[in-house]
């Protein structure tokens, strides 16, 4: 069976729906105080006035003014759109007869009747009545409560109406069955974290008939309503079929990685803080932006005026780079950024920009932003088959705990990527140095001895293999040698 279908107008929502909702129905809308119930549906019957579609809100409980403000709150114009304030005809009521006392099933009918009578009158293709906690508390009792609500959807149903009814959650935790009234619900839920901005998400806890993307989907509300950023499932993105590498512009690390890093592929820098992994990141990064691709950057750990002048001091050069538009770099505050939401941030850089190179700077930053870390490496596993498929070469920075010694980590990642660089600290001669090797790649060979690393005003340099020494990972190693610099050669 086909069902015609009506947009939401929120983003992001209709691709949770795969599409809309299927018209002439009755859904629910439930949530927390503050969740977003109201500015969902506002966005709901002004897409139906967008489209020419005549759209009503029915109110129970807020008074016309309540709703007007939070219309100019987000910038919107409500000329368009039919108010019915049944609250004010309530109070009216109560006004002209204080001497009789009316049970809650005379006044269940009533309030009930008055909504029916002003949709009929209205005829129109889009309501929201709001709420029905009122209705609840009229009933006194389950069944008749379900009895209304039956009344109420054959009732949209037959005057060709799509009906989205506002519920509070913690009062419709306890009659949960009316749920089943319904032909669609979608739940929105508001939490706090102990430090940061509220974190928001929505489930589509049914949707009678037809398919929908179930599971939890961030979204956040700001100023022009609700945006919801559709979980990433990597396997309904189609790939593509990229070939070649992508070079550090710097030879002896081509050598080591065997020719530079596949395009499609992952790849992992880890090492203790100051090591450089940022930096090797960024060489990386500036030397694609000049072979032509669109790369981004998505900075975890420090400010975008920090990242440009250490970049500047290290000679990369990316203020050009980013003023032609071939990089693109985005400070990323974890504390008011969700998971979710980056996932999007990252879809909306490839799909728009056609993102070919793409650096995550760094994972632990990352992991601030994931509600509940026992999901991050699921979480990311879809997120590196995703960007593999759209033919991406990805970059994720981790830090390690320790300086010399044993080396830790809170996470452990490396096995979702494809190739893994490791950074040390040594001591030797009197000096703290650094080095550099490769741990893997799967795709082809690599070097495997271990190199003196540098960072210079003029750039990354790399020694020769320190074949004369033994325990180099370890922070102290044993033997003695040569550890000059190699000669800085031309970049590829």
């Amino acid at each position: 069976m086909r069902y015609e279908i009506d947009s939401t107008g929120v983003t992001g929502l209709d691709e949770v729906l795969l599409g809309g909702l299927p018209r002439n129905q009755m859904y629910f809308v439930q949530g927390d105080p503050g969740a977003g119930k109201t500015t969902l549906s506002f966005q709901f019957l002004l897409e139906g006035v967008r489209r020419g579609e005549k759209s009503m809100y029915v109110t129970l409980a807020a008074s016309r003014s309540d709703l007007e403000r939070v219309a100019h709150s987000h910038g919107w114009d409500l000329d368009g759109l039919v108010i019915e304030e049944q609250l004010r005809d309530a109070r009216a009521n109560i006004e002209k007869e204080t001497t009789f006392y009316h049970p809650g099933e005379v006044e269940l009918g009533r309030t009930v009747q008055a909504v029916l009578d002003a949709i009929a009158r209205e005829a129109p293709a889009r309501v929201v009545i709001d709420s029905l906690a009122e209705i609840r508390l009229l009933s006194e009792s389950a069944l008749r409560y379900r009895k209304q609500l039956l009344v109420i959807k054959e009732f949209v149903r037959e005057q060709n109406v799509t009906a989205v009814v506002i519920d509070d959650r913690s009062l419709a935790a306890r009659d949960s069955e009316i749920q089943g009234l319904a032909e669609g619900v979608i739940v929105l839920e508001r939490e706090t974290p102990v430090y940061g901005a509220p974190r928001r998400r929505l489930e589509v806890v049914k949707l009678r008939g037809v398919n929908y993307h179930g599971g939890y989907h961030d979204f956040t509300i700001n100023e022009g309503g609700l945006q919801v950023f559709p979980r990433l499932i990597a396997a309904e993105h189609e790939g593509r079929r990229v070939t070649g590498s992508i070079s550090s512009g710097v030879p002896e690390i081509d050598e080591l990685t065997g020719g530079g890093f596949d395009r499609g592929s992952g790849a992992i820098i880890m090492g203790p803080a100051g090591v450089g992994k940022s930096a090797l990141a960024t060489q990386f990064a500036a030397t694609a932006a000049r072979a032509g691709d669109h790369v981004a950057m998505f900075l975890f750990d420090e400010t975008r005026s920090t990242f440009l002048s250490r970049s500047a001091s290290l000679g990369f050069g990316v203020q050009e780079l980013i003023e032609s538009e071939r990089l693109y770099v985005q400070q990323i505050d974890p504390a008011e950024m969700s998971a979710g939401e980056f996932s999007w941030v990252i879809r909306r850089s490839i799909e728009k920009y056609n993102t070919t190179v793409l650096v995550i700077d760094s994972l632990n930053g990352f992991v601030n932003a994931m509600p509940e870390v026992r999901f991050l490496t699921v979480h990311l596993h879809e997120l590196l088959t995703y960007l593999s498929h759209k033919g991406v070469m990805t970059l994720l920075v981790l830090a390690q705990h320790g300086v010399l010694g044993a080396i830790t980590s809170s996470i452990d990642v490396s096995y979702l990527a494809d190739s893994a660089i490791l950074l040390r600290y040594y001591e030797t001669q009197g000096e703290l140095r650094r080095a550099i090797s490769v741990l893997k790649k799967r795709s082809s060979g690599h070097e495997n001895t271990i190199r003196d690393f540098r960072l210079t005003s003029a750039g990354i340099r790399i020694g020769d293999p320190l074949r004369a020494f033994q325990g180099v990972l370890s922070g102290a190693p044993a033997g003695g040698g040569d550890l000059s610099v190699a000669a800085p050669k031309e970049s590829v």
